[in-house]
Parts: structure tokens; sequence; C-alpha cells
């Protein structure tokens, strides 16, 4: 098997140190140091080759996530953002309402508990509903009057 192919190394559950560092958000001399303190599980290719197991990566992730580090968001295709205040969360032990009034606007969002604890939503504090949708209804109100 040639490991210098990223889809072959990927096949292995394994992915080059750089794509490793791209997925964390560091350089790959971060990656590389943190194999040194023990905190990364490096392997090797047949090659010498040094490969990163997906589950190292993952469980880095996570991490990171637990510990409020994530990678800034410098793009997206959403165009529907609403600012506003989060002013009612519901939950139950896994699924959560979150109602965003933006303005004139009522954004509601079903999302996990865990999210909800995540973000650390609390009512009051201000969010940004962001909707992104592939199908839009349109609907026209019924006439009070009767058109005759």
């Amino acid at each position: 098997m040639d490991m210098s192919n990223p889809l072959e190394a990927a096949g292995t559950g394994r992915i080059r140190v750089g794509q490793a560092a791209e997925m964390l958000g560091v350089t790959v001399e971060t990656v590389r140091r943190w194999e040194a303190e023990g905190r990364l599980r490096l392997e090797r290719s047949s090659g010498g080759q040094r490969l990163v197991p997906i589950d190292e990566v993952t469980r880095l992730l996570a991490e990171r996530r637990r510990a409020g580090v994530e990678r800034p968001i410098v793009a997206g295709s959403a165009r529907n953002r609403f600012p506003g205040i989060v002013t009612r969360i519901e939950r139950d032990g896994v699924a959560a309402v979150v109602e965003i009034v933006a303005g004139p606007h009522r954004v509601v969002s079903l999302m996990t508990a865990e999210a909800v604890d995540e973000l650390g939503l609390s009512v009051g504090d201000e969010a940004i509903g962001v909707v992104k949708a592939t199908n839009v209804i349109v609907e026209i109100p019924s006439s009070r009057e009767s058109r005759g």
C-alpha cells in the first residue's frame, strides 16, 4: 500500500500529519510536539511515514471542544442570520427547543440538550439564529371578508 496517497492512508484509519494538523487547526510542528509530549499517538507506515490514527484526531477534537477551543468560522453558506436574544429554552433528557427573538422575527431551533449545554445557553443570552433551508413554503392568509 502506498502511504503517500492520502486516500489510501485514510482507508487504513490513519491520516497524514499535515491533514491531522489542518483538521485540528494547528501546525504540523504542534502535532509533532504533541507526539513527543505523549499527548498524541502517531504510527509509522511501512515506509516510515508518520501517520495519525483517525481516532486520535477525533479524541483531540472532542477534548478541544470541551475546553472551548474551536476553529473559527471564516465563511458559511447560510445568508439568513437573525441576531437576537434567547427568550425560551425547553429541554428534556435528549432534545431542547430554543427560541430567539430577533427584531420582529421569532426563530425557533430544535437541537440536542447536549448542544444547549455546550453552548452554555441561557434565557437572556445574545444569540444568532442562522437559517439555511432548501425549501421555503409560502402561504396566503385567508381574507376575513368573503370574496364575492
